[in-house]
């Protein structure tokens, strides 16, 4: 069936519980905003407008009003968003240093009088050619296509029925597959004004938008078919030392956070930039800026339908919020500059039973464990309704999409696209849990991803049982090593005990993976995994044979091969699906050749540090292993990191001073010194002063110790993620 088929399918039903009323009264705003735009900057000012009148920067922010940039960005929201991202999108625009930037390549030998010149004149041909409704005359303006959100939304100001408020390009596609169009023709080249022009003919073309206005027909897009919930962030942001601003955020419907010295967070094009923003503030905390960097820009990018958890201290939710509008830098304030626009909800206020360690710093990513016992843990008033809206105990319910974790949407997304994938990373970050997770989701399981170990184990057991009569279970899990083989994996003659008990007969025997297909075959309406512990490990080639052809999608099911051994016909069903991890420190990874690289979609899965919320004797595990990974990626690569596995017990974080001790000392340091190939210089510089210098060996330090000396070798001077509170250099525990 067609994408503009499922579209209209249920559309009338869809319409009916749609509030238009609501969405009139939004046009309203929008149409007020596009109003203010007109008075401030007539179409026909366009000839001569001022450089200062137009850009984002400093030079903005001390003239009256709002520039032009500005405006669209943070001054009409209800018209249409454009946030988010780097001010490179205003196509000229002032640093924060005072410094221009001419983001078209042809522009920047000119001054940059001379760069607005030629942007400004393009701006009015556009605008000419719009009024005159030669809109293939836009396409040849080459500086604007370094700018095609701000353009296309200042030509929807100007000529609002002409174009939707929709002004993100993977929107406008997302949105014409959906009405059944073709959007993989806007892949590469194809302006986005002229992609939003033929999402409006599509519109147009649906009788049920009859007389609908612009503004309806997108609130009506996102509210049922929004394109963002699938990568939703939750972020614990802590709204100012001890929530002092929470009064202030709860009220005003917004989060604030500091670094105000580094200025708008839309000016940086890259978390590098911001980095050396930050140094120069924060040398101290020098070791740690790119992660804040990238919490930063994090932050400056959430979008609509993100969530927030607001806290106090490290026990305390105050309330989770709902991002309602992008990033804004707003220097009327004193101080807490960057701002978010959240609707909060106050029904998830609680305490939790112990600290979360990594609530001390002023971000964290909430773990899917976390946010799923937050939602469980609301005011008691609510309880009931949280209690039945949970997929009940002891259940198949699968879990909604949007509840999943990001990582199992994005392996699950690929297995669809392409069938089979490799999961790859360093040891120890949890590539085979999270493919058993996938496998949960996949089977209807979801809501026990994250169940209790327990729990999880059963489920996974009950999956990977095999039915009476079939032949074999949904799940199945095996280890690749170098004398597995094809007689192992798909057929051969193995040795079998004789009908008359005397001796070995050699019997065809048929291996997993023929028997998975036969199980897929009876049963085409359920999902088959095959996971393949170190796939890396075993000769690829050898182990899949001729069947490496059958696992492109488009041959599952209607092509077939000769099997060479015992002369039967295969295919491989589409309701079979592999996940292989490999190890990318391991020696081994050459073994997978181009053929197979081509048949797998591969996934980098790296150390997670937000499920490391925990500390061991005022040691965060997070800025532990944070400093470790520092100095490994420094001596060896990213390949060669350490994975959060090492640090936890099960999914929990390691507690007390003889766990640390044994997981350092037993588990990190034999790898670390397998690493360093018997070099002892190599090793010290990794570990430091916990390598003697006579004996070149790791020095064993008692475990009331251990923690001390691991925060003075590998935890920075500041902690990342703190928040200056004070004057020049001040900083102080934004969690606390």
């Amino acid at each position: 069936m067609a994408d503009g088929e499922d579209f209209r399918g249920g559309l009338a039903e869809r319409i009916a519980t749609f509030d238009r009323e609501a969405a009139g009264r939004a046009a309203d705003r929008a149409e007020e905003e596009r109003r203010r735009v007109l008075e401030e900057f007539p179409l026909e000012s366009w000839a001569e407008l001022p450089l200062e009148r137009y850009a984002l920067g400093p030079a903005a922010h001390g003239s009256p009003g709002y520039s032009f940039c500005r405006l669209l960005e943070y001054g009409t929201n209800a018209f249409g968003s454009i946030r988010g991202g780097s001010a490179a999108k205003h196509i000229v625009y002032q640093h924060r240093t005072g410094e221009w930037r001419i983001v078209p390549s042809a522009l920047r030998g000119l001054s940059v009088r001379e760069a607005w010149t030629a942007v400004r004149a393009e701006f009015v041909t556009a605008f000419a050619a719009a009024a005159d409704g030669a809109y293939e005359r836009i396409d040849e303006l080459e500086s604007l296509s370094y700018g095609q959100a701000l353009t296309t939304k200042a030509l929807a100001v100007y000529f609002p029925g002409e174009f939707l408020p929709i002004f993100s390009a993977s929107h406008v596609r997302h949105f014409t597959a959906l009405l059944g169009g073709r959007p993989h023709q806007y892949s590469s080249g194809v302006r986005t004004w002229r992609a939003n022009r033929e999402l409006l003919d599509l519109v147009r073309k649906t009788p049920e938008f009859e007389g609908w206005r612009p503004h309806e027909v997108m609130l009506f897009l996102y509210t049922f078919h929004d394109p963002r919930p699938r990568d939703r962030m939750i972020w614990k942001i802590a709204p100012g030392e001890r929530a002092s601003l929470w009064d202030d955020c709860r009220t005003n419907r917004r989060i604030r956070i500091a670094w105000d010295e580094v200025g708008s967070l839309g000016q940086y094009e890259s978390d590098q930039e911001l980095k050396d923003a930050l140094d120069q503030y924060w040398p101290h905390s020098t070791g740690g800026n790119l992660r804040l960097a990238r919490q930063l820009l994090a932050f400056r990018d959430l979008e609509p339908g993100d969530l927030i958890v607001a806290n106090r201290g490290k026990s305390e939710v105050l309330a989770v919020g709902t991002v309602a509008e992008g990033y804004s830098y707003d220097p009327d304030v004193e101080t807490h500059r960057h701002t978010v626009g959240v609707s909060w909800d106050t029904s998830y206020a609680q305490f939790f039973d112990s600290p979360r360690h990594a609530w001390q710093q002023t971000f964290a990513k909430v773990p899917a464990t976390l946010w799923r016992d937050i939602r469980l843990g609301r005011k008691a008033a609510l309880t009931e309704t949280v209690v039945a809206a949970e997929p009940a105990s002891g259940t198949d319910a699968e879990l909604p999409d949007a509840e999943l974790p990001d990582a199992v949407r994005k392996v699950r997304d690929l297995l669809d696209h392409k069938g089979q994938v490799v999961l790859q990373g360093p040891p120890g970050t949890g590539k085979t849990r999270l493919a058993l997770s996938v496998a949960l989701a996949m089977t209807g399981r979801g809501d026990r991803i994250e169940a209790s170990p327990e729990e999880r184990a059963a489920a996974l057991a009950e999956l990977s049982a095999v039915p009476e009569g079939a032949a074999a279970a949904r799940l199945t899990v095996v280890t690749f090593h170098p004398s597995y083989g094809y007689e192992d994996f798909v057929e051969g003659f193995k040795p079998a005990a004789a009908a008359d008990g005397a001796g070995l007969n050699l019997t065809m025997t048929d291996g997993l993976f023929r028997r998975v297909c036969a199980a897929a075959e009876a049963a085409p309406d359920d999902t088959f995994l095959i996971v393949v512990d170190e796939i890396n490990r075993g000769d690829l080639p050898r182990v899949l044979g001729e069947l490496i052809t059958l696992l492109e999608l488009d041959k599952r099911g209607s092509v077939s091969v000769t099997l060479p051994t015992s002369g039967r016909q295969q295919t491989v069903p589409p309701n079979v699906r592999i996940i292989g991890t490999m190890n990318s420190a391991d020696r081994s990874v050459s073994h997978i050749d181009a053929a197979i690289r081509r048949r797998f979609a591969f996934l980098d899965v790296p150390p997670d540090l937000d499920v490391l919320d925990g500390e061991v004797g005022g040691l965060g595990l997070a800025d532990f292993l944070e400093g470790l990974n520092a100095k490994l990626d420094i001596a060896f690569g990213p390949d060669h990191l350490l994975g959060q596995a090492y640090l936890l017990v099960g999914d929990r974080p390691i507690i007390t001073e003889e766990q640390l001790s044994n997981a350092f000392h037993h588990e990190i340091v034999p790898l670390v010194a397998d690493y360093c190939l018997g070099q002892p210089g190599l090793l010290r510089s990794v570990l430091g002063a916990l390598v003697d210098n006579s004996t070149g060996r790791v020095v064993q330090t008692n475990p009331q110790d251990l923690p001390g000396v691991l925060a003075e070798e590998f935890v920075a001077l500041g902690a990342v993620g703190d928040e200056p509170t004070g004057g020049e250099g001040a900083v102080g525990w934004q969690g606390e």
